[in-house]
Parts: C-alpha cells; structure tokens; sequence
C-alpha cells in the first residue's frame, strides 16, 4: 500500500512531475512538490488537495543548486518525518548540433540533469534505507533515435541518469531500495512547445509511435509511475522502462 507514503517529486510544477505527483496523491501518498517557480508548485498541491485531501507541500528548488537540494530534502523530513519515494523529473537541455554546443549550456545540463539526479538520490538514501524505498529517475529514448541529429547531449545526460539508475539498483538493493528509469513520451510543456515549433517532424513523430498519440502526463505516465512504486512491483529494480506507447526498442 502507498497510502501515507512521502514521495519528493522535482519539477512537480506542471507537465510529467505534476502528472506523477497527482496520480501518487490519488493512492493516499504525501507530496512534496518541489521546483523553481513555487506558484507553480502551489498550484500542484492545491490540485491535490481539491481532488484527494492529501496532504502536499510546495517547496522553492533550483536542483541546479545544491544547498537548495539539501534544503528540500531537509524540508521534506521535517514535515512528513521522513522519504520513501524519490522522484528526479526536473530537465535542462542544450538541443542543437554539436559543434554549436556552448560550454556553459552544456554544463547546465548536465549540473540539472544527472549531477541533481546524483546528489538528491544520496541525500534521500539514508531515508529511503529506513523502510525500502523507490527512486524513478526520468530519462529519454533519445539516444535510441535513428537519427540522433540535434540531440546528442539531451541524449548523453540522460543515458547518464539511466546509467545511475542502474548502479544505485545495484549498490542499494540490499538496503531494499528499488531504483528504475522511465523513459516517456508526454503532452508536457515542453514538448507542446517542440511540436509548435516544428509542426512537420512532431507529425512524422507521433506517426512513428504504434499507438498514434502522445501520453497523458497524468493518466498514462502518471498512473504507470505509481504502479511502479507499488507493491505490486516490489521485484523490479534497475530497468529502464520505455513509457512511450510502444515506439523505442530498448533492445
């Protein structure tokens, strides 16, 4: 059962993290929404207030910063005494070829992407430990894209969360902590925004999945993450999990 769980959700503003954060609260699971825009993440916890009662907490998190991590992990405990359920969704990218990859932008992705994944799942390790725990981590097919042209380091920081997903499965399973990937395809704002903007590709892309359409945040990404985190998964730990409605071969 996950009812009275604590789950630490970045990014839970709006798009995937939102859509997670809602489908946990929907199971009796206590939220702390974190991210940059609180406004945002307030309105997150009001969602879930309305529809379930459960009890959500907005928290101010730039995961690019670490002292704002060890403040939302501290946030965290402090309120719901303790985490049994760690969500890394917040995403930072530089698309674009190659050779116009700047320095700076690179790294921010990187700093945002797996360095925060790294540093959120040591600091919730001694929680996650107590009681057995479940990290998803959010990563892409991206690299498993025929034509990988544009995308290279949106792929590479994120095969380097899948990497510490694997590892962290590994190395913490025997304190029963479960460690898993999900790799989705969502109508977030952000994608809303790609397909806006390049109309021809985003026809071609939701042509090349077998299902003809792009996930629900909620209901079909949202839904399938609280599965994960259930009992009912209790033996699945270190895989990446294509949620994207059957278009990547993880093969």
């Amino acid at each position: 059962m996950l009812k009275d769980k604590v789950a630490l959700i970045t990014g839970a503003g709006q798009g995937i993290g939102q859509g997670i954060a809602l489908a946990l609260a929907k199971r009796g699971v206590r939220i702390a929404a974190a991210g940059r825009t609180v406004s945002k993440c307030e309105h997150t916890c009001q969602l879930i207030a309305e529809r379930f009662g459960t009890d959500a907490i907005a928290l101010a998190c730039d995961v690019a910063q670490a002292p704002d991590l060890e403040r939302t992990v501290a946030a965290t405990v402090e309120r719901f005494g303790g985490i049994h359920i760690l969500v890394n969704n917040a995403v930072s990218t530089s698309p674009g070829p190659l050779l116009a990859q700047q320095h700076e932008q690179v790294m921010n992705a990187f700093l945002v992407g797996p360095i925060a994944t790294l540093r959120l799942m040591q600091l919730c390790h001694p929680y996650l430990s107590r009681q057995g725990g479940s990290i998803i981590n959010l990563a892409s097919t991206a690299a498993k894209r025929w034509d990988m042209s544009n995308y290279g380091v949106y792929a590479a920081e994120k095969e380097a969360i899948r990497a510490l997903t694997r590892a962290a499965a590994s190395e913490w399973g025997p304190a029963n902590i479960r460690a898993n990937c999900i790799l989705p395809h969502a109508s977030s704002p952000a994608l809303k925004k790609w397909m806006e903007r390049h109309p021809e590709e985003a026809a071609a892309f939701v042509e090349g999945i077998p299902l003809k359409r792009i996930g629900d945040c909620e209901t079909d990404i949202g839904e399938f993450v609280a599965m994960l985190c259930g009992p009912e998964s209790s033996y699945i730990s270190g895989q990446s999990i294509a949620v994207d409605g059957g278009q990547a071969y993880m093969g």
